[in-house]
């Protein structure tokens, strides 16, 4: 491996998992017991953004409360995790990890999602050799990706952060990956729309393998 070649993070949901109509099936469901209307593909694309409580307050014009926000996480979760079963990898996701890890290029996997709901899931895709660490969320849901993060590149043993580059469908990939020293490349396939992820800053495409191949070429 070149010592320039990128150590790519992946993102899990809406980035290698393909789980974006699951999240608006499960977020619609929810809004139903809440109390809120239900939100179509295109406009939860324009208004989502992490950390989510704020996209709740685009929705509702104010904050949660504490109190409020606990209930919507939950009644979200029930809904969503009964659909991610039926959730597949994203087109060409498998072949590019492994393409990757066969050609000795590292790679490692970091999600909000609940670390102890995570590594099941990814088990069952048969994909968890792929990466020499996967990370998932620890503690509360009500923050972004940043500290996380941080965790997750002090754990991966001589990998720099000037050649990591994340790979993931949110603006809150890229300012995670700015707050340690990284690159982005930012997916449109998941919760954003392009014209927010544009906002970030950094490459925007509409494909994993050309997120693959932009990343080599910010790494060299």
């Amino acid at each position: 491996m070149g010592k320039h070649s990128a150590h790519l993070v992946w993102d899990w949901n809406g980035t290698l998992l393909d789980d974006i109509h699951a999240v608006i099936d499960a977020t619609n469901a929810s809004f139903a017991e809440i109390g809120l209307e239900p939100i179509t593909l295109e406009r939860y694309r324009d208004l989502y953004c992490v950390p989510v409580p704020r996209f709740y307050e685009r929705l509702m014009g104010r904050l949660p409360t504490d109190d409020e926000w606990a209930v919507m996480d939950a009644v979200f979760h029930k809904h969503y995790w009964v659909r991610a079963d039926g959730c597949g990898l994203t087109a060409g996701a498998a072949e590019l990890l492994a393409e990757r890890q066969a050609s000795g290029r590292t790679q490692s996997l970091l999600s909000l999602a609940p670390h102890e709901q995570l590594i099941p899931i990814v088990r069952r895709h048969g994909i968890e050799a792929r990466f020499v660490r996967v990370d998932g969320r620890i503690g509360g849901s009500h923050a972004g990706k940043t500290e996380h993060m941080v965790r997750h590149l002090s754990a991966l043993e001589g990998v720099e952060a000037e050649r990591v580059v994340v790979i993931g469908d949110a603006v809150d990939d890229a300012v995670a990956a700015a707050h340690v020293g990284a690159r982005a490349v930012l997916y449109t396939g998941g919760s954003h729309s392009r014209t927010s992820l544009e906002a970030a800053g950094v490459p925007v495409v509409d494909s994993l393998e050309e997120a693959v191949t932009v990343a080599e070429d910010l790494a060299a």
